[in-house]
């Protein structure tokens, strides 16, 4: 299974980016996906998730209103518009893969890499 997640950069604040994760090796539309951030010094933490067909998401507090998650099932692809960004957002951001049915915080199965987003004051 590989995931590869892409679209990271230097933005300043109040600016937009819009990453993507594509996945291969997974039945894909069988599986919830998620995105994560991690922050220099702290520890990873949870995003958004979206369901198999997309019809449901879930969102952290502090990014609600501001990011939107989707996928593209007939692509494989995951992806996270970030929209008004602020300086405290910057962090690497991870796609996962979770086979549970419900939305998720955790217990994601696979893991990609990350896509560094720096955002400027």
């Amino acid at each position: 299974v590989q995931l590869q997640a892409s679209g990271g950069g230097l933005v300043q604040a109040g600016g937009s980016l819009r990453l993507s994760c594509a996945a291969s090796g997974l039945t894909f539309n069988s599986y919830v996906m998620g995105w994560f951030h991690q922050a220099p010094g702290k520890e990873r933490e949870f995003v958004a998730a979206i369901s198999w067909s997309g019809g449901r998401t879930s969102y952290a507090d502090s990014v609600k209103g501001r990011f939107t998650i989707s996928r593209d099932n007939a692509k494989n692809t995951v992806y996270l518009q970030m929209n008004s960004l602020k300086p405290e957002d910057t962090a690497v951001y991870y796609c996962a893969a979770s086979r549970l049915s419900r939305l998720v915080t955790s217990s994601y199965d696979y893991w990609g890499r990350g896509t560094q987003v720096t955002v400027s004051s």
